[in-house]
């Protein structure tokens, strides 16, 4: 059987081709199965590294100073010792509460209204403390707590108030807690007449205070734009201001 020239032509046109496309089509395979393992490799570096980053998250968020149970215990047993069994009652439930949701919480961010519920828990132990000497103001904007926050943020700020400014402090003292609603943000405000911050620059403050730094690493952990900020008041006490970009609700948390 004679095969013509076109015959011919087509089958060499053929025999290289086809390998060439194949040739072709592994390196394709090949380099997709390599784009495939860098990809696979770059998202286990992300998940590693979320891991590390909530590692270290969760472990500010459990941190909780000895100092607070401390005054608190001392206060229960000079409540028990002066057989004011109404108001040591109190005294331990609150507690309870307080310790109850220290370690209930788990999430990276809860609600600013759920935050301020818990900050008071701390609040009503500290006026039981200092009774009639302390004076608490409050001016809480009903829309900035809708929105979310890291939780322990504004009871941390409120804690280091009274430990590294009003508890050495003879006379009256007052704390004001403000919270404001913006457009794209939320600012929360603890001001007091403590002690002050003297001529303490703000990264000698964080290096002072682990409530600060604290509140810090994890703002800096969960949000590329927020601010924190300490300054001298007109009562000569100190002044936290932080502003955290918002975050609402989910919609099914608003119909529960």
């Amino acid at each position: 059987m004679l095969i013509t020239y076109e015959t011919f032509s087509l089958f060499a046109i053929f025999s290289i081709f086809v390998p060439m496309a194949g040739a072709i089509i592994l390196m394709m395979v090949l380099a997709f199965e390599k784009q495939i393992d860098t990809l696979s490799f770059e998202k286990q570096q992300v998940v590693l590294e979320n891991t590390l980053q909530e590692s270290k998250y969760m472990q500010l968020n459990q941190q909780i100073h000895p100092h607070f149970l401390f005054n608190t215990i001392n206060l229960m047993l000079g409540l028990a010792r002066l057989n004011r069994i109404d108001t040591l009652i109190k005294a331990m439930e609150t507690l309870s509460l307080f310790l109850k949701f220290k370690y209930q919480i788990k999430e990276q961010l809860i609600p600013l209204k759920k935050e301020w519920e818990y900050t008071k828990y701390y609040l009503k132990i500290q006026e039981l403390r200092f009774h009639n000497r302390l004076t608490i103001t409050e001016d809480i904007d009903e829309e900035a707590l809708k929105h979310y926050v890291p939780p322990y943020l504004l009871q941390t700020i409120v804690e280091n108030s009274f430990k590294h400014g009003l508890e050495k402090k003879p006379g009256p003292l007052s704390l004001s807690i403000k919270t404001v609603s913006h457009k794209d943000s939320i600012t929360l405000y603890v001001e007091d007449n403590g002690l002050g911050i003297g001529h303490y620059s703000f990264e000698d403050m964080l290096a002072k205070g682990q409530g600060l730094s604290n509140v810090k690493k994890r703002l800096d952990l969960l949000f590329q734009t927020s601010d924190l900020d300490i300054s001298k008041n007109e009562q000569d006490g100190a002044t936290v201001k932080i502003t955290l970009p918002k975050v609402e609700f989910q919609e099914e948390e608003k119909q529960a």
